[in-house]
């Protein structure tokens, strides 16, 4: 067997394989012997078929067969020893009009695309804007008010005041909406409704219009059971008879309170107790404004950092190399659609390697625990002991898809550590509402 590889340019190489028969001759001779065995003809004892008949029979397609194997098998190593970064997967070139298998030497030739070679810069002219998040005192006094309103008294109201919660049912039969639903009064757009509403009592029915009546589709969406997208622009009249009215009687910012949020004595005075929100919340706030830092060095990598991919290979891998064929235009489409996505692999490749940024099985582990505490958290479990971590931490990390989830969340944290340290950044300190407009709108 004689391999060789065939550089075109620095993206593109063609490897070809020469096969003799003397590369497969034995093997074919070992697999026949194993057949003339097992063979059952009639008019032959089993075991005593002629091999010139075992031959004739199964010759061609046992040659076929271990010729391909050979093929696949050599090419890959061939890859491996070489060193050769290629993406996508070996092409096999169409062979020639005279190619045959009565032939006993055959030669085949296989398309690489080559990764390119290329330096990642990190110090972009332009500094990243890294953003700080911070609660101010109306995020804060907010939450202080709806904690309060949380844990405060219900009390029965007689009629509808401007601070009363209104318990119902929306109907409208035509779109089979029939849909009980609690909602404070401050909730309802528009003076117009509102004006429906103050005065009204248990068993009344008011007539609304769904269109404008919240101030937010996705609460029409949740008060009147009705879908995503059937929510946004429903222009319908509804009923709505009243049920239940109370009022919330503020919750007092007490121990009592603050035992109940926090746990004994963590919390002992309002100052305390409005620290600790504006920290938990700034917590939160990390999570937003780590994946809108990754985001953007992302695309400043990807902006920054040249270099050409092999497009002509890859578009032809992209239309042959899937369950599905695709045209031309359609890989060509596909093809536009995933190069950002594989330039950024390709760097954050590099990255990973020049820098030795890997995941270890027990980083994984530690990681997977701590992603388990978490969840073991919100289910109010706080303190779970390291054993009952261990076992679950092993359940999972059994799991293939779920081994191939967490390494690639532990590898985005330790590539956001590694931007976080290397990469030229510009601190911004904003609020929330502030975040949202800057970044999303």
């Amino acid at each position: 067997m004689n391999i060789t590889k065939e550089k075109i340019d620095d993206l593109n190489a063609v490897v070809k394989i020469d096969i003799t028969e003397a590369d497969y001759k034995d093997k074919v001779t070992e697999i026949l012997r194993d057949y003339r065995k097992k063979a059952n003809i009639p008019g032959f004892r089993k075991g005593h078929v002629p091999m010139s008949l075992v031959k004739k029979q199964y010759g061609k397609p046992v040659m076929i067969d271990e010729v391909n194997k050979l093929l696949q098998e050599s090419l890959s190593k061939f890859l491996v020893e070489e060193k050769l970064d290629i993406l996508g997967n070996p092409l096999p070139k169409v062979q020639s009009d005279d190619f045959s298998w009565d032939a006993e030497t055959f030669s085949f030739e296989f398309e690489l695309g080559l990764a390119p070679d290329f330096e990642v810069n990190l110090q972009a002219r332009k500094a990243i804007t890294q953003y700080k998040i911070v609660a101010d005192k109306k995020m804060i006094d907010d939450q202080v008010k709806n904690i309060q309103e949380r844990y405060g008294k219900m009390i029965t109201q007689a009629e509808i005041a401007e601070n009363s919660n209104i318990t119902g049912t929306f109907v409208n039969l035509e779109k089979e909406i029939e849909k009980k639903s609690t909602f404070k009064l401050d909730k309802i757009k528009g003076k117009t409704n509102g004006k429906k509403f103050i005065g009204a009592k248990v068993g009344d029915v008011i007539e609304l219009k769904t269109k404008g009546l919240f101030t937010d589709d996705h609460l029409l969406q949740n008060h009147l059971g009705v879908s995503h997208d059937d929510a946004h622009g429903l222009d319908i009249v509804v009923k709505f008879t009243i049920e239940e009215i109370t009022e919330t009687d503020p919750a007092e910012l007490n121990q009592e309170l603050f035992d109940k949020l926090f746990g004994k004595d963590v919390v002992k005075n309002e100052k305390e107790f409005k620290a600790h929100l504006k920290e938990d919340a700034e917590k939160q706030f990390e999570q937003q404004s780590d994946q809108q830092l990754l985001n953007a060095v992302t695309e400043s990598l990807i902006e920054n950092t040249k270099f050409d991919l092999p497009a002509e290979f890859l578009q032809k891998w992209l239309a042959v190399g899937g369950e599905k064929q695709l045209t031309e235009e359609e890989a060509t489409q596909e093809y536009n659609r995933s190069e950002k996505g594989l330039r950024y692999q390709l760097i954050e490749g590099k990255i990973a390697k020049d820098n030795d940024l890997q995941v270890t099985f027990d980083e994984l582990k530690e990681f997977a625990k701590g992603y388990i505490k978490g969840q073991m958290a919100q289910f109010g479990n706080t303190n779970p002991e390291e054993k009952e971590l261990e076992e679950i931490a092993g359940r999972i990390l059994s799991n293939q898809d779920e081994v191939k989830r967490l390494s690639e969340q532990l590898m985005s944290q330790k590539l956001l550590d590694f931007y976080k340290e290397n990469v030229k950044l510009k601190v911004k300190e904003v609020s929330f509402d502030d975040f949202v407009k800057e970044v999303y709108n």
